[in-house]
Order: structure tokens, then sequence, then C-alpha cells
């Protein structure tokens, strides 16, 4: 049986899940790359080096961000946020944004592209690392979500 997933069950999906992929386009191409993030009813915090992502997400700052949990084939379900990428300059509000995120990534084993051990205190030592290894913080502001599922 398909179905349409409650408001509460895409809430839900999202606070369950620290993995999702983030869709962003630059003109003719589209790039979708998967993300440790952490959700909090408005938004969609993350982290990130500077690349072709932060690129394209600073040219386009409209973006698609999904994730789903797969059983098997005929039971799964999948939730596609619509939202505006903002990258978080402000120091005090980065600081806040990377504590609430290592707080949901903290259990997990952490690879090296979300590791965020350098941030320690109001961001002291971030200010010490140089500017090309420094993560970009950022949110998407969420403006429409829809869910789906399947069930056998």
């Amino acid at each position: 049986m398909l179905g349409i997933l409650s408001h509460k069950e895409m809430q839900d999906l999202l606070l369950n899940n620290v993995t999702g992929r983030i869709g962003c386009r630059d003109g003719d191409r589209v790039y979708i790359v998967p993300v440790s993030y952490a959700y909090n009813d408005k938004y969609i915090i993350a982290h990130s080096s500077e690349g072709l992502k932060i690129r394209m997400m600073r040219k386009k700052p409209e973006v698609c961000f999904e994730v789903d949990e797969i059983q098997d084939l005929g039971n799964w379900k999948s939730v596609i946020c619509f939202g505006r990428y903002e990258e978080i300059h402000n120091e005090k509000e980065k600081y806040y944004a990377t504590k609430f995120l290592v707080s949901r990534l903290v259990h997990l084993r952490v690879s090296e592209t979300a590791h965020l051990s350098h941030v320690s205190e109001e961001g002291e030592e971030e200010s010490l690392l140089p500017p090309h290894i420094r993560p970009v913080v950022y949110r998407i502001r969420l403006q429409h979500m829809t869910g789906r599922y399947e069930k056998m």
C-alpha cells in the first residue's frame, strides 16, 4: 500500500535520522550529496568544508533535502523538503548551531568530513584554523515538505 506521510510522521523521520541528501543546482547541473544533519522543526543544520556544494548553494540558495528509511523494496518512508540555504556567519549563532549538530552526532562513529573537534567554547579554537579548512556552518530554512511511504 502506498500512502502519504502526515506532518508528524515527516517530522519523526527527520528527527530519527542524521544522514540526508542535499540537492542543489548551478544552472544546467544538479548535484546531490549526502550530509550529516540535525533537524529542529524549522531548519536542517549542517556543516561542510568549502567545495562544490557550498559554491553551488551560495549561487542558487533554493535547495532540496531528502531523507529516507528503507527496510526493503516494499517497506520504506521518504521525506523531501524544499528550502533555502542560509550560511551562518554570526559567531554566537554558529557556535550554538554547531553545538546542536554535535549533540545529534556525538553517539555515532564520526568520519573525517563530519569531525568537529576543532570547535570548543564559543568558537575560540576555530579562529586558529586557516580559512581554507574552517567549516561552513549552514542551515536550510524549510519552506515545504512532502512525504510518502509504502508498506506491504
